[in-house]
């Protein structure tokens, strides 16, 4: 097995995500290495993760909107 680091600018990153994504799964494992951020789509991107998991039933738009309305 062979591990890399690239360093991606964030009008590439989708692109290369998305190729990442259609490679067989037993063959590619993505590991990803971001900043933490204070910003609402670090936070988003993060709520994605979580109903990709299958683990929420809520819908996106209904987890920022309580976030907004506790911490906002």
């Amino acid at each position: 097995m062979h591990s890399i680091r690239v360093e991606i600018q964030d009008n590439a990153f989708d692109k290369v995500i998305y190729f990442l994504k259609n490679l067989p799964k037993n063959e590619v494992t993505i590991v990803e290495d971001k900043q933490v951020s204070d910003d609402w789509s670090y936070l988003e991107s993060e709520i994605d993760l979580g109903l990709n998991s299958g683990v929420s039933e809520k819908s996106h738009s209904q987890i920022v909107n309580n976030l907004k309305r506790k911490y906002a």
